[in-house]
């Protein structure tokens, strides 16, 4: 729930800021590229540290090799992406990468339901949820990629 959270309360203050006179944040698209990258931002560093990296390599199918060499190339590629996202020019592009990434690593979410992982001390999101918040974050990077 921590990314839908990010996404929205970073589009949010980055809306306000373009109401405020801030005109590169003068509309809700650049507000919507600042809050998927504050969203691809707090998910990325998860990939990084801690216990949540851990939990995320624990979520790797486990016929893929290599778990957590798999989760420390996603978690640099969103990195990438999010800074991607703040450059107008790369904006389109990088959020077309994100959504193809997000799609791509789906199916770990999807691996990690049918085996009932407990992440954290909790069972992974449901699949069901799990997928309509997916749907919404493709769909917010495809907004981007082909909006005005």
């Amino acid at each position: 729930m921590a990314p839908l959270i990010a996404l929205l309360v970073g589009t949010a203050l980055a809306r306000l800021t373009g109401l405020a006179g801030i005109s590169a944040l003068d509309g809700w698209h650049p507000a919507l590229r600042v809050g998927l990258a504050v969203m691809f931002t707090l998910t990325a560093v998860a990939h990084f540290a801690g216990q949540r990296r851990t939990d995320l390599i624990a979520m790797v199918p486990p016929r893929l090799p290599r778990p957590d060499l798999l989760v420390t190339l996603t978690g640099v590629m969103e990195l990438v992406g999010a800074i991607g996202l703040l450059v107008p020019a790369t904006a389109r592009l990088a959020a077309a990468g994100l959504a193809l990434l997000m799609l791509a690593m789906f199916p770990a979410n999807v691996s990690a339901a049918r085996r009932r992982l407990t992440l954290g001390g909790r069972p992974v999101t449901p699949l069901g949820q799990r997928t309509v918040l997916q749907i919404a974050f493709v769909a917010a990077a495809a907004v981007i990629s082909f909006g005005p």
